[in-house]
């Protein structure tokens, strides 16, 4: 009987080989565990969200946007990190050439709980 996976490397490098999809998508799902769902996106303009189920994070890897989120924009670059709680309309606008993220969904439909 086969073990279930304990631990792994996702490869930028291999992440992004799958993109664009073959319809065009701008992202990939690399994980899938419980209720964790990792993505790597490359945005190539504004798209718009609908708001989802699960709390989620962005790490931005390259590039620059502004992320619109709480009626608010604000500049994000390489290094960032950006977190979005379930249910909360957000996007990110204005990408340079390159911009990419990991996409972090996780945690029970609604989002966790604040403490």
């Amino acid at each position: 009987m086969d073990q279930p996976e304990r631990s792994r490397v996702l490869s930028l490098a291999a992440a992004k080989r799958n993109l664009p999809g073959p319809n065009g998508e701008h992202a990939v799902t690399v994980l899938r565990r419980g209720s964790l769902d990792v993505a790597l996106s490359m945005p190539r303009h504004p798209i718009q969200q609908a708001p989802h189920a699960q709390d989620e994070i962005y790490c931005v890897l390259r590039g620059r946007g502004i992320f619109f989120h709480n009626g608010n924009r604000e500049p994000v670059e390489a290094g960032d990190l950006v977190f979005v709680a379930a249910g909360s309309e957000h996007q990110f606008e204005s990408c340079s050439d390159g911009f990419t993220v990991w996409r972090v969904f996780y945690g029970p439909p609604g989002g966790e709980l604040p403490e």
